[in-house]
Formats: C-alpha cells, sequence, structure tokens
C-alpha cells in the first residue's frame, strides 16, 4: 500500500485515545489521522476524509460499536478493528462484531503497566497493518442459526527437545490448522462443511486472551462436530476440534497410542501467542506421516517453517489460495518455504481434509 497507513481512532475515553494514537505513531508506516469520541463524530470525519483503518471500541455513548459497525459495512465497507478490554462478556459481544465484518479484534492497552503495552503496542500495530491488507470484499460474513439441541522468536522458545520420534502411519490422522486475519470466519466455513465423524483437528487462530473460549462456543453451535477452547492435556479425537487458548501456546503431544496436546506459556513465537509455528513444529515431531497441515488466511509468516516441517516428516499439507484469502500473507510465506503440497480455495479444504481421512 502506497503512502502511510491512515487510522481513525473511535473511543469515548480520553485516555485510550491518546494511548492508542501514541501507540499507533510509533510506527513510521502508520498515521492517525483522527481520532472521535463517539461513532456521530466519527461519521462526520469519515465524509470529510475516508480512513484506510478504523479501530473501534465495542461500548460507547449514543450509538454502540456494533451497530455502527454494521451501518458501516452496509454503507462503506472500511477495515475495522475491534478494541475492548479484557472481560468475558465482551468477548461475546466481540464475536459479533467479527460476525458482522470486523477484521480483527485487539485489547485495550493497560495503561498502567509498561510491559504489557510495549507487548500490546506490537500486536496492535501488526493487527492494523494486516487490516489495511485485508480484502474486505472477501469477508466471510458469519450467519447467526445455530445447529439443533518483541524479538522475533523462533518455536525452538517453546518446544522441548524430541525424546521420542513421532508413531508409524495408523488408521487415524490429526489435523493441524494455522490462521489469522479474516480467519474466524473462514475457519467457520470450513468447520461447517464438516460431518461429525471428522478427523481430530487442532486449530491455533490469533487472537486475545479470553475471546478463544467465545469463539470456540459460537463455532460450537453451528458445526456438526465437536468445538471447544482447549485445555493441558486434552485428547484430540475423531469428530472434536480444539482451539488454542489466547496468551498459550498449544503443542501437539504423543501419549502411547493417542495424541493430545499441551498448554504452554512462553514467549512470543513468530511475533504470536499462541503461535502456528510452534503447533506445526511439534505435529511434524509428534505425528510425522499421521498429521495433516492446513494453512489460511493472515498476515506475517507465522506458519511457514512449520509446515515445512510438517511436510518434510511426510504429513500432506494445504495452503488456502489467494483469490479467497482476505489477506494472503501465511499462505504466501509457507509456499515460499517449499511447505505445501496443494493450494486450493477455502471452500475445497474441507473436501481435502476427507479426502486425505479416506486415503488412509
Amino acid at each position: 500500500m502506497p503512502g502511510k497507513i491512515r487510522v481513525l481512532i473511535v473511543d469515548d475515553s480520553a485516555s485510550v485515545r491518546q494511548t492508542l494514537s501514541s501507540v499507533l505513531s510509533a510506527d513510521p508506516e502508520i498515521e492517525v489521522m483522527g481520532v472521535a469520541n463517539d461513532p456521530f463524530m466519527a461519521a462526520r470525519k469519515i465524509r470529510e476524509e475516508i480512513p484506510d483503518v478504523i479501530t473501534l471500541d465495542v461500548e460507547m455513548p449514543q450509538m454502540d460499536g456494533i451497530t455502527f459497525l454494521r451501518k458501516l459495512m452496509a454503507q462503506h465497507p472500511i477495515p475495522v478493528v475491534m478494541c475492548s478490554s479484557l472481560t468475558e462478556a465482551g468477548s461475546e459481544t466481540l464475536m459479533q462484531a467479527l460476525e458482522a465484518g470486523a477484521v480483527d479484534v485487539i485489547l485495550k492497552p493497560k495503561i498502567a503497566a509498561a510491559d504489557h503495552l510495549a507487548e500490546s503496542g506490537d500486536r496492535i500495530r501488526s493487527v492494523v497493518k494486516a487490516a489495511a491488507r485485508a480484502q474486505i470484499s472477501k469477508m466471510r460474513i458469519g450467519r447467526t442459526t445455530e445447529r439443533g439441541t518483541s524479538a522475533k522468536l523462533t518455536a525452538d522458545a517453546v518446544l522441548p527437545p524430541p525424546k521420542i520420534g513421532a508413531m508409524a502411519k495408523t488408521t487415524e490422522m490429526v489435523v493441524c490448522v494455522g490462521a489469522s486475519t479474516g480467519g474466524t470466519e473462514a475457519l467457520r466455513e470450513l468447520l461447517e462443511a464438516l460431518p461429525a465423524n471428522s478427523p481430530g483437528i487442532v486449530i491455533v487462530q490469533h487472537m486475545p486472551e479470553k475471546f478463544t473460549a467465545a469463539f470456540a462456543k459460537r463455532l460450537n453451535t453451528l458445526c456438526e462436530v465437536e468445538v471447544k477452547e482447549a485445555a493441558d492435556g486434552d485428547p484430540v479425537l475423531r469428530g472434536h476440534v480444539l482451539i488454542a487458548p489466547g496468551d498459550k501456546h498449544l503443542l501437539l503431544e504423543r501419549k502411547g497410542a493417542r495424541y493430545e496436546v499441551s498448554v504452554r506459556a512462553g514467549p512470543l513465537v513468530s511475533r504470536h501467542r499462541p503461535s502456528v509455528d510452534v503447533l506445526f513444529r511439534s505435529a511434524a515431531r509428534s505425528a510425522g506421516s499421521n498429521a495433516m497441515g492446513v494453512i489460511m488466511t493472515g498476515m506475517g509468516d507465522d506458519g511457514a517453517r512449520g509446515m515445512n516441517e510438517m511436510h518434510q516428516a511426510g504429513a500432506f499439507t494445504v495452503a488456502q489460495d489467494e483469490a479467497t484469502s482476505v489477506v494472503f500473507g501465511m499462505p504466501k510465506e509457507a509456499i515460499a518455504h517449499g511447505g505445501v503440497d496443494r493450494v486450493v480455495p477455502l471452500e475445497q479444504i474441507a473436501r481435502e481434509i476427507l479426502a486425505a481421512d479416506r486415503r488412509r
């Protein structure tokens, strides 16, 4: 994108507006073009100058952020990043925001915690840059129907030294999926297309703490497979999907004749926690050719090295294509690293999973 990324900050808190302005302005590629304390002021500013990205608070006077987002997407779609405090109740609301067309979610910085602010600043700037590159026309808008009843570290910073090789190929398969910007709705479409007896699936979606539980709960109401936020020691079972908790890494481990997941704290890897690279590299070590890797829409290169390791260990690997990706960053990097067997549109990924399962 030529020139600086112009951002409009919409938040009723003056301190949050000031903090976000400071965090974003620290990046020479970003320019804060204006701030607004409510949606009505934001609408006036948009009429004067159209921003590249909007950061939007959820709870504001006169009109809430979700209502404003829906009006904006219907009249003048602009990449929107929702900004919220860290609460369980707020996470449910933010799921509605993602359904309504928000590109991503960020947490409001904790102003009193310098270390948190520095780490949050990296994520906030990264999310805004990804949003600026997002192709809004490719966003999958969700349905509300339910079914019945700092330093860029590598995954070595989290993975333990390998103690045991991957087990020989069995009749069971574990699918490891990584996604980021645009991934929440892409994952919904993927998982809705899978039958109840699908292979066990483990997912890393770049998302803040607390929000992944609400995300998993929402998907569980829409899909035939059972979906939950992963807990340490959860087994990987057929017909079940485990989603990495926000702010924790997720590893695949072999326990006797089965697989289970390990949820761990640790440093940012490829600028993320959870990191797709951590999951993929653990799958390469623990599952080898029993695994399948899927990398989907998202900015950056998280997962590229891990997918290459999975490929070299005998896993079948698939990347989402550019035409259906909101941001063709992570799949592009994985392809460039040579670890991708097939590149397919989003709507074909479920078929690839089921075909790979049948081949076993």
